[in-house]
């Protein structure tokens, strides 16, 4: 049997490489206008950063890290979300020591053990950002901005962004017995895991698919709010209104990560099935101190590329195609052959896409190659042709041929790019 990928990944092959390479150049384009700097880190950490950050009662760390010992007997995972990775090096390395607000992005894969559907996978991949150093509500709306602005230039139609306040800590915990309370009288007939949660997470109950039709009635989380945390939301919504961003209060929204306060809001398209969350992300303003440094207060996104792509095949939006092949070059003989390769070089030093045939194929053959590669023009060299100093060059559009001289052909074409 022939060896074939793991369950859940996939081979990103060429020809769909390149819509993956225009939403990654998008969205390093549109972080360079809002002043975010790219950072990278490790794809496996040591599993306390995850269980630390992330949560240990979350589904993340509970079901779906992949969780392994090295050979040195420690334990790590490969992440599966990049927010505690950047937090992790933004204390590790001291960036908190900068005057200003970090703002930071990534893009790269992440790895959740979980059942695959469509466009869920087991090695999936994000845009980030994470923004860390202020408590400033702007912030929070310069990030959610950030999101549906990338959105918006790829072309997707119709993304909506759901915003909600999940307060600070001591807000939750007052919160959270009003939901037990509330939960209580059925607490028995839910699903195994809200039974799960009704004691260590009771806030990820209103999260679930299964039972949601129960919930109706139950308290808002927005009632519990205290003053700061409904100073900070109000603000938040005014600067969302001030950049005309469309947004909606989805008083259920929590997120499934333990680490978010204040602000917390997901993107929202519609296109494959019953998923129609594209990316989230949220205010983390503890985390940095959970994982070891002098707290200092953060906000940001994950974006799945993988959804994006498959919404935008839903909506029949097409992503701009690489640039065209400019010239095929083909030589007849032995000598114009090794002329070829020269002018081959030449071209591709000025910048000029060019290409040529490695199978030794006739003529003919050649030409059809050419057409395939949608070339612009195709250029004919024979032994004749090389000792006159001339090369032909024919207009794949129309049919038209002209000579031209070897020692003007780069030129030409640089011309004509």
């Amino acid at each position: 049997m022939s060896i074939q990928k793991p369950k859940g990944t996939q081979d990103i092959l060429p020809g769909a490489v390149e819509k993956w390479q225009t939403l990654e150049n998008t969205a390093r384009e549109l972080c360079t206008r809002y002043r975010y700097r790219e950072i990278r880190t490790p794809v496996f950490e040591n599993t306390e950063l995850f269980s630390r950050g992330v949560g240990e009662t979350t589904d993340i760390v509970e079901k779906e890290m992949y969780t392994f010992l090295d050979k040195g007997d420690r334990s790590m995972s490969l992440r599966p979300e990049g927010t505690a990775g950047i937090v992790r090096a933004y204390v590790e390395n001291k960036i908190y020591g900068e005057p200003d607000v970090s703002k930071l992005f990534y893009t790269g894969p992440m790895f959740r053990y979980e059942q695959p559907q469509a466009g869920r996978y087991r090695q999936f991949h994000q845009f980030g950002v994470e923004a860390l150093g202020s408590e400033d509500p702007s912030l929070d709306a310069e990030v959610i901005a950030l999101g549906y602005t990338f959105y918006k230039e790829i072309g997707l139609k119709d993304v909506t962004v759901e915003i909600n306040s999940v307060g600070t800590p001591e807000v939750r915990a007052n919160y959270k017995q009003r939901l037990q309370d509330f939960l209580a009288p059925f607490k028995d007939e839910l699903c195994k895991d809200c039974q799960s949660r009704y004691e260590r997470n009771p806030l990820r109950i209103l999260d679930c698919k299964v039972d949601q039709k129960r919930f109706d009635g139950a308290p808002e989380l927005l009632d519990d709010l205290d003053e700061a945390c409904r100073t900070h939301f109000e603000a938040v919504k005014r600067h969302l209104d001030a950049m005309e961003i469309p947004y909606r209060i989805n008083p259920r929204l929590v997120r499934g990560l333990d680490y978010y306060t204040h602000t917390a809001f997901e993107y929202k398209a519609a296109g494959i099935g019953a998923i129609d969350t594209i990316g989230g992300g949220g205010r983390y303003n503890g985390l940095v101190s959970q994982i070891g440094g002098q707290d200092q207060p953060g906000v940001g996104f994950g974006l799945g590329l993988e959804r994006i792509l498959l919404v935008l095949e839903s909506q029949g939006v097409e992503l701009p195609k690489p640039p065209v092949l400019d010239v095929y070059l083909i030589g007849l003989g032995e000598a114009a052959e090794n002329e070829i390769v020269k002018q081959l070089y030449r071209l591709r030093s000025e910048g000029i896409l060019a290409e040529k045939d490695y199978q030794s194929r006739k003529m003919k053959t050649q030409m059809k190659a050419a057409d395939r590669a949608e070339a612009r023009f195709v250029a004919i060299l024979g032994d004749d042709e090389l000792e006159r100093g001339e090369i032909t060059l024919k207009a794949m559009g129309t049919g038209e041929q002209e000579t031209v001289a070897l020692a003007d052909f780069v030129g030409v074409l640089k011309a004509r790019k």
